[in-house]
This record gives C-alpha cells, sequence and structure tokens, in this order.
C-alpha cells in the first residue's frame, strides 16, 4: 500500500501571523492583521534514515491498529516540524463513496478546546480578560458564586454538563440549542453545582460553552470571527472554520460504526466545546505556530501548559485547553481526544520532542485512540497515560464497545 509522503519530507509554506505585540488593546483592535512573513518554525532537522526509520515504523502501526479496524479518516504524524507520515483513507460520505483529501475539514470534537483556550488566553494577553475574572463580570445574572475564567479554563468550575440538564429541564429537542440557551437555562433554573468551584477536576462541556460567550464579550467579536482574525487567517488554515447552520450541507458528515449517518440534532448548534472543523495540515500549522512567541508571549504559553489539577497523584492532569501527561524526569505531553457523534479524534504534541500525531475519522471507530501507543516510537520510555477514559463518566469517549449495544444516545455519544 502506499501512503502520502513516502520518505519525502512535506515542508509547511510561508505564513501571514498576526503581529502579537501587545502593546495596547486599541492597536489590536485597529489592525489586528498587521503582519509579518513568518516561515514555519522547523524545531530542528531530522535525518533521511531516521525519517525512513519513522515512516517505516508508523506504517507497520497504521496498518495494524487502523486499517485493519476498519479506518475512516486523516492521519499525519511530524517529527521537528516535518511530516513522516500522512495519508488519506476512506469517504468524505460513506453514502457516496467518494474520496477524502488533505482539504477534507474532519469535525474536531472536543479538540476544538484547545482553540477556545488559546482563545482566552490571547485576551488575557491583550487585557481584555483576567484569568481570576469572576465569571459574573461577564454573565451578572449567573446565580453561582465563586466561580472564575480560570475555574471554566481547568474543568473545576462544578457546573453541571448541559449536554444532560438541557434535556433534563425541559428543552424543546426540536429547537437548536446555542450558547445562550444554555446560559439562560442556568439563570432561569439554576441546576445544582456537582461540587465546590475550584476543589477538584471534573470535565464539563458547560466550561467551554460559556467560554466562547466571554470571547464574545470581552472582545466584541462574534466566535468564530475571534478565531478567523487571529488563528486561521494568520496562519494560513484554509480548511478551518467554526461551523454554522450555513454549512450542513457542505459539512463532513459523520457515521455510526456500522456505517449510518448520524443526523443533527439540537446539540449541533453551540461552539467552543466543539464545532470546529480542520485538517491534519492545518492542526499541523497550528501545532507549529504555539512552539514561537508570535502568537503568544511565552508566559502565556506557560500558563496554558501549567498543570493545574494537582489533587490526585499521578502523571495525568490538565492545563487550559489541554489534556496532558507530566512525567517525573520534566517531560510533558500535551494532548486532547474528541468524540462528537461518529466523529473521533487525536492531537498529541510531545512539545520537548517536537513530535506531532494526528488521527481525525468521521466513521465511529474507538481504535483511533490507540494513536498513543505511537509515542513510543520517538521515545521508548513514554507511554500516554489517558487511563481515565475507562471510568471518566464525561471523559473524551466512552469505552463501550457500540458492537455491544443497538444504538448511542445523544449524551453518549456528547462525552467529548
Amino acid at each position: 500500500m502506499k501512503f502520502i509522503t513516502c520518505i519525502i519530507l512535506y515542508s509547511l509554506p510561508l505564513f501571514v501571523f498576526t503581529s502579537c505585540n501587545p502593546g495596547s488593546a486599541e492597536k489590536h483592535e485597529k489592525s489586528p492583521k498587521d503582519s509579518l512573513l513568518f516561515k514555519a518554525p522547523f524545531t530542528g532537522e531530522i535525518t533521511f534514515a531516521d525519517s525512513v526509520r519513522l515512516h517505516n515504523e508508523i506504517a507497520g502501526f497504521y496498518q495494524k491498529y487502523f486499517l485493519r479496524r476498519g479506518f475512516n479518516g486523516a492521519i499525519l504524524v511530524a517529527k521537528k516540524g516535518h511530516v513522516v507520515f500522512e495519508d488519506y483513507h476512506g469517504s468524505f460520505n460513506l453514502l457516496k463513496k467518494d474520496t477524502l483529501t488533505a482539504h477534507s475539514p474532519f469535525h474536531l470534537a472536543s479538540v476544538s478546546k484547545t482553540f477556545t483556550a488559546m482563545a482566552v488566553v490571547k485576551l488575557n494577553e491583550i487585557g481584555k480578560v483576567n484569568f481570576s475574572d469572576d465569571i459574573r463580570r461577564f454573565f451578572p445574572s449567573l446565580p453561582y458564586e465563586n466561580i472564575t475564567v480560570h475555574d471554566l479554563l481547568t474543568h473545576r468550575s462544578a457546573l453541571p454538563n448541559y449536554i444532560y440538564f438541557m434535556h433534563d429541564l425541559g428543552w424543546d429537542e426540536k429547537m437548536k440549542c446555542t450558547n445562550r440557551d444554555v446560559l439562560e437555562y442556568l439563570i432561569k433554573f439554576q441546576p445544582p453545582l456537582q461540587g465546590t468551584p475550584g476543589k477538584h477536576f471534573t470535565y464539563c462541556n458547560t466550561n467551554y460553552a460559556l467560554l466562547a460567550l466571554i470571547i464574545e464579550k470581552a472582545s466584541g467579536m462574534k466566535y468564530p470571527d475571534f478565531l478567523e482574525t487571529y488563528f486561521f487567517e494568520p496562519l494560513h488554515m484554509e480548511d478551518t472554520y467554526v461551523y454554522d447552520v450555513g454549512d450542513s450541507a457542505t459539512a463532513m458528515p459523520s457515521f455510526d460504526w456500522r456505517g449510518r449517518m448520524e443526523g443533527a440534532t439540537y446539540l449541533d448548534y453551540g461552539y467552543g466545546d466543539k464545532n470546529i472543523y480542520s485538517t491534519p495540515r492545518d492542526l499541523l500549522k497550528w501545532d507549529q505556530a504555539l512552539y514561537t512567541n508570535l502568537l503568544f508571549k511565552p508566559e502565556m504559553l506557560e500558563a496554558a501548559y501549567t498543570p493545574y489539577s494537582n489533587e490526585k497523584p499521578g502523571v495525568r492532569n490538565y492545563g487550559y485547553g489541554w489534556r496532558m501527561n507530566v512525567f517525573p524526569d520534566g517531560r510533558k505531553i500535551l494532548y486532547h481526544n474528541g468524540w462528537w457523534h461518529g466523529n473521533n479524534t487525536v492531537f498529541i504534541r510531545m512539545i520537548q520532542d517536537s513530535v506531532t500525531i494526528i488521527v481525525l475519522g468521521n466513521k465511529y471507530n474507538r481504535a483511533i485512540y490507540d494513536a498513543r501507543k505511537m509515542i513510543p516510537i520517538f521515545q521508548p520510555t513514554l507511554e500516554l497515560d489517558d487511563s481515565e477514559h475507562s471510568s471518566d463518566k464525561n471523559a473524551d469517549m466512552n469505552n463501550e464497545d457500540p458492537a455491544d449495544s443497538s444504538s448511542t444516545t445523544i449524551a453518549d455519544s456528547a462525552r467529548n
């Protein structure tokens, strides 16, 4: 089987980056597209022999773990900014039997949270939001006390998950549910907190739905426009967008494990926690940009990559929009998984080793989460520990084999 890239190293084009000198908020408001030309920051060279070895090892892994298990999707693996393996297998629309390409945008599910979190980090950098802000600064009628922006970013707010409470509180499921609707239900019905804010990590999509609204209030821009202006356009992420109902005819559909198309539900119209569509190549641009200081000051990246859930011993943790493993030798793996309807997604960044692993699928396939097993190819002593997914009710995916049941509920498929 021939895979894209073979042994040829893929080079990213010149990007136009937004000038991120935070000199004043006014400067950003008046001229957010002030730019400079910047070549993608390859973080080092790799030898031809190393590229051959990596390509062959990943190709063998890909055949064993993905292709033999019904994979329909895209994979890209890079080291030091150089793509060593890339392939697109299957159909954009299984019903049409068309072909996936490098320009086919996938629903990222919870990998979208990395963009939402970093948008808040950007607003902090330019003085529009403080991580310590009480969220009632933005939502004065919200009935909950002592919840900060930091708590939302780190899943420590104790807020209930809208995936469940909108249904439980009687939302008309024939109506589209928006971020504003989630906020209004919190205000109107005051569903109880799931603990004390700031005390424990509890993964919850409500946090990121509210963060998207904070981005809009603080910036004066719609969430999609903010991401387009500060991230997508400057990085030439030309195949990346935030889903809108107007995209329903052209967006990539998703399918269950049997190959049946997943229909839209009332939960498909919010953003912040999900609903960004992108490609592996665009995500690599995002990954590479985060190695520079052109989008963020070093201290802002440090804040995003700091582990904040330290109440339990072990390597697993969460920063600002990034799951992470922090190892005793100081190495850190940043990652996020996602699941929404039939979409499964994995985005792994081995930042000390400058390794990027991206796997996106649009036909439900839990094998995609085995992407973490590629890590020892680059660092034999490391293995990603994301075992919370076997027990965390609100984790990025549930580990029940869908073959064991006739269907999955909306709430199940929303554990992204």
